[in-house]
């Protein structure tokens, strides 16, 4: 008799599906939810790639016209805010690497790579604006840092950390017109 009932009770059970939803939502939530936390944070980033490019060309449109030059006092202070303005969003301002350098011609550029430092870093070399009609090389560097920590390892490697570089060669335009 007991064995009947208990066979009873087995085969009920296996004809209710009340919590099926319920186990089914909880073995495809963690994937799910990884998932969209992935594309935020990729999307995130390369959001930050983008503004800090935007950034580098708006501040560079200032030192090919001439107008840092010419403003006088600290011409890479003036710059710098110029991008910090413009990545004032995604991107901390104290992070943000420059490096303006004159370039006797554009060819000069092959032998300028970027320096890096043992954490990733760009190496800034110091700034200088150049003066009328020469021309000037500016990387402006940002390491940006993963906020998941199960995203970072896959996509940046074991620090978690991805370094954007935006590098910009100009010849200044003609702005010193001689007494005008």
């Amino acid at each position: 008799m007991v064995g009947r009932h208990f066979i009873r009770m087995i085969k009920g059970w296996q004809r209710q599906d009340d919590g099926a939803t319920a186990v089914e939502f909880s073995l495809m939530a963690l994937p799910y939810f990884m998932l969209t936390i992935g594309i935020l944070e990729i999307s995130m980033m390369f959001a930050s790639a983008n503004l800090l490019e935007g950034a580098s060309g708006s501040a560079a449109r200032l030192i090919r016209t001439g107008q840092i030059q010419q403003a006088g006092g600290d011409q890479a202070a003036a710059f710098r805010d110029e991008v910090c303005n413009y990545a004032v969003a995604l991107i901390p301002c104290d992070d943000i690497v420059i490096n303006v350098q004159q370039m006797d011609s554009f060819g000069d550029f092959d032998s300028m790579a970027p320096e890096y430092d043992a954490d990733g870093n760009l190496v800034s070399n110091g700034f200088n604006a150049g003066g009328s009609g020469d021309r000037v090389m500016i990387r402006v560097g940002y390491q940006y840092d993963m906020m998941t920590p199960f995203i970072g390892p896959l996509i940046a490697g074991g620090d978690g950390a991805v370094s954007f570089l935006s590098t910009v060669v100009l010849q200044n335009e003609p702005y010193d017109f001689g007494g005008l």
